[in-house]
């Protein structure tokens, strides 16, 4: 069991999961808007209240939970086109990333996939552009795959897809549905390497559900917010959450940048 961090702070569980519940409550509310990124809002305090061996598990824990919500809420608007393709590669990739976290650690591809978000940017005109490379259906095969498999070795990679999904046309209700269906099944997997490999404890279960029964307000007022929102104003949203997932990815691996 890892040393859990909360007394350094000078709070209680109880209070800890009273503050996450807040915190999480507002990054669903902006990763509605943003399509994506609620796990850079979460992780750096999952990390400091109980190690850095929490992270994937609770992460994990409530990214299902509250993707479920949304799959529930948004339904009518999932693509399931690119849905069949995407959950091959997503299962495979993620017990091949639960296996490989509870093995190593690769600070390289976490320094890649930064430069890639924080390039997305450029690559869209700063969101004046509507697609910055075309998007085939079954691109989203060898995607499910790389995204589940580096999300099962840090816990979440943040937005790294929203481009192939912007690129494919999919936008605001019809992105979030369908991203959030992705997830769901990228989770599930997960979850279940984590306990098979041991990764997954009681008390990293509960703190995730916390996470995930703060998705049911933020995701319902994000709603309701994205309704009225252009898609322009969606996309320049997207991009700019995706290039600060890109910034605080390379920040979380500063000292290994620093050693080389």
């Amino acid at each position: 069991m890892p040393q859990y961090n909360l007394a350094v702070i000078n709070i209680d569980r109880p209070m800890a999961i009273l503050l996450l519940i807040l915190v999480s409550s507002g990054a669903w509310f902006v990763s509605t808007l943003a399509g994506g990124g609620s796990p850079f809002i979460l992780m750096p305090l999952i990390d400091y209240w109980l190690g850095a061996p929490a992270v994937p598990p609770v992460i994990t824990t409530g990214m299902l939970l509250g993707n479920s919500h949304r799959v529930w809420f948004l339904w009518k608007d999932i693509n399931w086109e690119t849905t069949w393709w995407y959950l091959p590669g997503a299962i495979s990739g993620s017990f091949l990333g639960g296996f490989v976290f509870t093995h190593t650690q690769m600070h390289w591809l976490q320094i890649l996939l930064g430069l890639f978000l924080i390039s997305s940017i450029f690559t869209y005109g700063f969101g004046k552009k509507e697609r910055s490379f075309t998007v085939k259906k079954w691109y989203f095969l060898p995607a499910g795959f790389m995204y589940a498999f580096l999300s099962g070795l840090v816990g979440s990679i943040g937005p790294v897809l929203n481009p192939f999904y912007l690129n494919y046309g999919l936008v605001k209700e019809e992105m979030i549905a369908t991203k959030s269906t992705h997830m769901v099944v990228v989770h599930i997997a997960k979850m279940i390497s984590y306990a098979v490999f041991g990764a997954l404890t009681w008390e990293y279960l509960g703190y995730g559900l916390a996470i995930g029964i703060a998705a049911v307000p933020g995701n319902w007022l994000g709603q309701k917010v994205l309704t009225n929102m252009s898609e322009e104003r969606f996309r320049q949203l997207v991009l700019v959450f995706v290039t600060l997932s890109g910034i605080i990815i390379l920040w979380d691996q500063r000292e290994f940048l620093t050693f080389w």
